[in-house]
């Protein structure tokens, strides 16, 4: 049984709420998603067309300030998103980026980020990294004991 959303961190509130939305519009998303070594996106999403979006979520200015990532995750995405509650102060939010505001049972789009397309060979390994990924925490729930064969070697 998924556990109470108000249980979790803002940031997870944040993400589900992201993810709720992101389905709506035909997307499939994972949060905590390993592009590569060392990166680790809040959450990706995987649109009807290939289009790959990174979502940040952020619960505060503290939270923002202390990112220093972000700007290393624009080469893993099409597009590129904040999500934040309604009460953060989004004037911080570099203007050339998007912006959703969430909660934990929805999410709206309020600026569509800049389309940056990305080089074909590193698509395609997104696509197959998010599809390995996906399968193998879809195993994990089925047969929690494999859960220990899973690694951050799926990333590549």
């Amino acid at each position: 049984m998924p556990a109470d959303p108000l249980s979790l961190t803002p940031g997870q509130q944040l993400a589900r709420g992201t993810c709720r939305h992101l389905r709506d519009m035909g997307f499939a998303t994972l949060e905590e998603f390993v592009p590569e070594r060392g990166l680790r996106v809040d959450v990706i999403a995987l649109g009807p067309k290939g289009e790959i979006w990174i979502v940040e979520c952020k619960s505060g200015r503290a939270d923002f300030a202390a990112d220093r990532k972000w700007q290393g995750y624009l080469g893993w995405c099409d597009r590129y998103f904040w999500a934040v509650d309604a009460g953060f102060p989004a004037e911080l939010l570099p203007q050339e980026t998007g912006l959703i505001f969430a909660d934990a049972w929805d999410g709206e789009i309020q600026r569509m980020g800049p389309e940056t397309k990305l080089a074909p060979a590193r698509r395609t390994k997104l696509v197959r990294s998010f599809a390995r990924q996906a399968a193998s925490r879809l195993q994990a729930l089925r047969d929690p004991g494999a859960a220990a064969f899973l690694s951050a070697g799926d990333a590549g």
